[in-house]
């Protein structure tokens, strides 16, 4: 005989869920989430208005500290804000500050520096670009030849940088200069601070095959830096780089933001074999799309096994290495699919010169096409497919 006893259950986090749901589905500018939706790109205007609203609510930064203004919200907290906003289609938060520099000045920076700089983060007021990448150096950062010369309580530095995303709109890049050439490689690289409008500084944009402003080169000659804006000891700066990758790889946003486009890929594809029957063809991109929704399941509970192990101190850097490379291969298969499934009707956009533009009519089938040149690049910024699989080798085999 079967029981009819019906099954309890509470979830303690319902009533959160709820305000999480009704801030981002009425706080969130419509106009706003349809670029989100319709996977046009944002710029800094749109992630300021975001990030204003957050702010104003106390929510600016889900994974700070309360003592700097952030939540102090717990893991599954954490989560939901990321999984409910994306699915509203809100605009991620701009990482730069929140999720690189920010929690490097807490952990390395001085009292001075946190009350200086942590606020125009939070309030998405001051915008930071990352300074590492280096002509020459390729993925090895500890090669970076750029220097800095200490002359009285300025540093003077010289060199380029390259591939810096937002430059072009940053008041403030964190970067590593080489302030040692004795010992190892690493041991001579400080981390300083530099205000982007401090002479000697031009910026130069680099085009790309997606037709969108992204990245830069940065030429830096004379340019002179207190030495207030030293983060931590110098010739010590490579800890904080390794710091900062750490967390860069480990991105709690990714995840729900690969769902979310997995949603959005089934609905066009049902869409379409509604509307033209179902084919063979599209019979083996579904295939294809349901072995990535298992494999984005798969990555969202290495996330939260990641955020919590990060919560404790103990997460390995090979841990967010694996993260941040399965999300790259993941995120490159469901563009992937999109562009089976749209690509024969909008294949001209791929042409020189038929570049996306703000007057065109929000449709997310277009986007797609520039959506999936964009993420060429998914498997070599924050560092390249191949070093991920050394970070991962080296904590396997000690190599």
């Amino acid at each position: 005989m079967t029981s009819t006893t019906p099954t309890l259950s509470f979830d303690p986090y319902a009533a959160f869920r709820e305000e999480l749901r009704q801030f981002a589905e009425q706080e969130c500018p419509p106009a706003l989430r349809a670029i989100v939706r319709d996977q046009y790109k944002l710029t800094r205007p749109d992630y300021r208005a975001w990030q204003e609203k957050l702010h104003a609510r106390g929510w600016g930064a889900p994974n700070w500290p309360v003592q700097y203004g952030g939540t102090g919200w717990d893991l599954q907290q954490r989560y939901l804000f990321e999984e409910i906003t994306a699915q509203a289609d809100c605009p991620p938060q701009y990482h730069h500050g929140l999720g690189h520099i920010g929690p490097v000045i807490m952990h390395f920076g001085t009292e001075a520096q946190k009350a200086r700089f942590l606020p125009r983060i939070l309030d998405g007021s001051e915008w930071w670009c990352q300074g590492y990448s280096e002509p020459g150096a390729g993925s090895d950062l500890a090669s970076l030849k750029t220097s800095a010369v200490r002359d009285g309580d300025d540093y003077v530095v010289n060199g380029q940088k390259v591939w810096t995303s937002h430059a072009q709109e940053a008041d403030m890049m964190y970067t590593l200069v080489r302030t040692s050439t004795e010992g190892r490689k690493q041991a001579g690289i400080s981390l300083l601070l530099i205000p982007m409008n401090t002479p000697g500084i031009a910026v130069r944009p680099i085009p790309t095959i997606d037709h969108w402003h992204h990245v830069n080169e940065v030429f830096l000659n004379d340019v002179r830096v207190p030495c207030a804006n030293l983060v931590g000891t110098e010739g010590e700066g490579w800890k904080c780089a390794k710091f900062l990758l750490d967390r860069e790889r480990l991105s709690p946003a990714t995840v729900p933001r690969l769902a979310r486009l997995a949603e959005q890929m089934e609905a066009l594809l049902q869409q379409r074999r509604s509307h033209s029957g179902a084919s063979p063809s599209q019979h083996v991109l579904l295939e294809r799309l349901y072995l990535a929704q298992a494999g984005v399941m798969g990555a969202r509970e290495m996330l939260l096994s990641a955020i919590q192990e990060e919560m404790q101190g103990t997460l390995a850097a090979s841990k967010s290495s694996a993260l941040k490379l399965h999300c790259s291969e993941l995120s490159q298969q469901l563009i992937g699919i999109a562009l089976d499934i749209v690509g024969p009707e909008h294949a001209a956009r791929l042409v020189e010169g038929v570049a996306a533009t703000a007057d065109d009519p929000a449709d997310v089938q277009r986007q797609l096409v520039h959506t999936y040149l964009f993420y060429r690049s998914r498997s070599i910024a924050g560092g390249t497919s191949e070093v991920q699989k050394n970070v991962i080798a080296r904590d396997l085999f000690g190599a």
